[in-house]
């Protein structure tokens, strides 16, 4: 079979006008008429020059400090690599929350400081008065937070004011690095972890951060992780079993968030993997409850080797006001499903779930046993006294570190 070829010149009509996508690509390539494009665009850009100005407007913004100041305190408390953590002092106090059962000794406060008005005002010894009414309203407090039912730990648990895992870890530790990402392209802000060293040790910290105000909480979801925050634990967990860090987990969290986007990003495969991974590490876990542990979300962290829980923390499967609604049709019934759930520290401790209350005092140690005897949270709960709480939770930890912790078999007998 014989073949036929035909130059583009040989078609008439209105196709031989319209150049072809093949003519295109081989002009494109080889210039025009021999001359290189290159040299062409120089040509068409020379004969077309105008002068020119541009105007451009600097707008003046707010320096910030972060992610690194300019005169960085080497001395600063947690090390100088903590100038990289967004987590800075407020500059304003927070605002004092009184919940239901405290108003009484609210009205003795009052009456306390319109006495002390009267004498600065009248000039007359108000003394003896203030005493009397200071000293009820010592024993008053004492005798509330001596006796608290299971809901009022669980408003304790929820304060306002309550210290955050953040100032826990800046309390306890010499040096604090805050590490970041799951490797996925995430970085979920209601899980926080870093590593830290306390008496020189090295330790690896995560735990669940809440807000200290409405700002705060809205970026840290209210300590809600979604799916991201789970599995930048699970790579600081396989970092730390790797290196031998000992890991310290704090849980503080209504529950993991629940809305539609976690739930098809992997929720629940997060907290499994999690789960399973924890039974797995080499390295020994200690979870500390610090406030309210609520379900899965809490578990996913709290799968230990040593689980201790701060005096009014609680740690349930489903909150009192969840239980109420399904059970009795009404969350008003929140206070009688506290009770039910058996959710505090000193209940959980009966039942061995718990294997301690921070403070942790009057340890005796030998090859077998330890005995934990619980104390007390400071009088008005944890945000009374951050600093005492947190000095607490250290101990806990290194009398832990020092009983070999790590043997699972050790045996548990709690007061």
């Amino acid at each position: 079979m014989s073949s036929m070829t035909q130059t583009p010149a040989s078609f008439a009509g209105n196709l031989a006008s319209k150049p072809t996508a093949s003519d295109l690509l081989r002009s494109s390539s080889n210039g025009v008429s021999g001359v290189p494009l290159k040299a062409l665009g120089r040509a068409q850009l020379g004969a077309r020059m105008r002068k020119f100005s541009i105007t451009a407007k600097v707008r003046k913004v707010k320096k910030h400090e972060y992610p690194w100041p300019e005169d960085p305190d080497p001395n600063v408390k947690g090390g100088v690599l903590s100038h990289l953590s967004p987590f800075k002092p407020l500059k304003e106090k927070p605002k004092p929350v009184t919940l239901d059962f405290e108003k009484p000794l609210m009205d003795l406060q009052k009456k306390i400081i319109d006495v002390q008005k009267m004498a600065n005002e009248t000039g007359l010894d108000f003394s003896d008065q203030i005493i009397s009414l200071e000293n009820k309203y010592q024993q008053a407090l004492k005798d509330l937070y001596t006796h608290l039912t299971p809901i009022q730990r669980v408003n304790i648990a929820r304060h306002p004011n309550r210290p955050t895992f953040l100032d826990h870890v800046f309390n306890i530790t010499e040096k604090f690095v805050e590490l970041h990402g799951d490797r996925a392209g995430y970085d979920d802000p209601a899980v926080v972890t870093g590593l830290g060293t306390i008496n020189g040790r090295s330790y690896m910290f995560m735990g669940h951060q809440k807000g200290r105000n409405t700002k705060e909480n809205i970026k840290r979801n209210f300590g809600m992780p979604t799916p991201h925050g789970y599995r930048k634990a699970l790579r600081m967990m396989y970092y730390a079993d790797h290196h031998g860090f000992p890991i310290i987990t704090f849980i503080d969290t209504p529950g993991a968030y629940a809305d539609l986007k976690s739930e098809e990003l992997g929720q629940g495969e997060a907290i499994a993997q999690n789960l399973r991974t924890m039974f797995g590490l080499k390295v020994p876990i200690v979870s500390i409850v610090m406030g309210e542990g609520g379900s899965g979300g809490a578990l996913a962290i709290g799968c230990a080797n040593k689980l201790l829980m701060l005096e009014n923390a609680v740690f349930y499967v489903a909150s009192p006001e969840a239980c109420a609604a399904i059970l009795w049709k009404s969350a008003k019934a929140s206070p009688k499903a506290a009770e039910k759930l058996k959710i505090t520290a000193k209940e959980l401790t009966k039942l061995q779930i718990a294997d301690g209350v921070i403070p942790v005092v009057d340890i005796f140690v030998n090859a077998i046993l330890i005995y934990l005897a619980p104390s007390q949270e400071p009088l008005g709960g944890a945000h009374a006294d951050p600093y005492w709480t947190s000095q607490q939770i250290k101990t806990a930890i290194l009398e832990i570190n020092g009983c070999e912790w790590h043997i699972k078999s050790i045996s548990i007998f709690l007061s």
